[in-house]
């Protein structure tokens, strides 16, 4: 038998096994600030723990609850308002009509370019400054109240947001799914409904869950116009009590919402989009 054929006869040998990974200066910086936050986390249940009292809880608990009502109850409302509002912007942002297509950009370009706290306050305060005049067109009953106003700069807001959002995913989907819904004999507002705006919406539905996240974050801002949200019983809380753990338990209860709303929208977008991954 030849060299060549004991060679072939020969198993081949296993690969070693990887040794350890080297200790490089960014390995241990990402583990002691990992530390570091275990240890954080763990401090602070252990305050939050030793400064339990049980006669906080009875008494501000379901004024925190009544304010977390408030704000998924303002967030909730606005963001589907928005939602309505932003579907005629999108069709202005992408008409061919100048006038109509500027006026969509500057509203836009306003909202999205000034805080949210500015908006507030320049409705809140500045309609005040006009009362006879809302008065005599029947509107201030709907702007005295600062819930209306909170809810009506939220609404422009988040209308502003979600209409370059949805403006953004209509004009991701390929122009050949507009020619094949011609093709087969569909008119432009059928091919819009039944096949480019179905298209668009998985699009955009993650952009559409980071601006619900941002706006449920954003709301407390409200408490500043007397409406007694999550961040308004807070504050009415801390100056009774002067115990800064009241603001440690608004930021768990905005963590507990952020975190339940991003989990339940991943599972919503997956439902959605199962047919992607097939």
């Amino acid at each position: 038998m030849s060299a060549a054929t004991n060679d072939t006869l020969i198993p081949p040998q296993p690969a070693p096994a990887p040794g350890p990974k080297p200790w490089t200066a960014e390995r241990i910086a990402g583990i002691a600030l990992m530390l570091f936050w275990i240890g954080a986390g763990i401090a602070l249940v252990a305050y939050l723990y030793a400064q339990w009292d049980v006669d906080k809880v009875e008494r501000y608990g379901p004024k925190f609850l009544s304010g977390l009502w408030t704000t998924i109850r303002l967030v909730s409302i606005s963001v589907a308002i928005g939602a309505v509002l932003s579907l005629p912007v999108a069709f202005a942002r992408m008409s061919k009509n100048p006038v109509i297509s500027r006026l969509a950009f500057a509203y836009v370009y306003l909202f999205r370019g000034t805080p949210l706290i500015a908006q507030l306050f320049l409705i809140y305060y500045g309609l005040g400054s006009f009362r006879p005049q809302l008065q005599a067109i029947g509107l201030w009953v709907f702007f005295r109240d600062a819930w209306n106003c909170a809810l009506f700069a939220f609404a422009l807001n988040t209308a502003a947001y979600q209409a370059e959002i949805l403006r953004g995913a209509i004009d991701s989907v390929s122009r050949g799914q507009w020619e094949g819904a011609y093709a087969l004999g569909l008119t432009r507002i059928q091919a819009f409904w039944k096949i480019i705006l179905p298209q668009a919406l998985i699009v955009a539905l993650r952009p559409y869950g980071n601006e619900i996240i941002l706006m449920l974050k954003g709301s407390a801002i409200v408490a500043l116009v007397t409406v007694f949200d999550l961040m308004g019983e807070t504050r009415r809380a801390f100056s009774r009590t002067y115990d800064f753990q009241m603001y440690i338990w608004a930021a768990v209860f905005y963590f507990i919402i952020v975190e339940t709303l991003r989990n339940v929208w991943n599972l919503f977008e997956a439902r959605l989009t199962r047919h992607l991954k097939r």
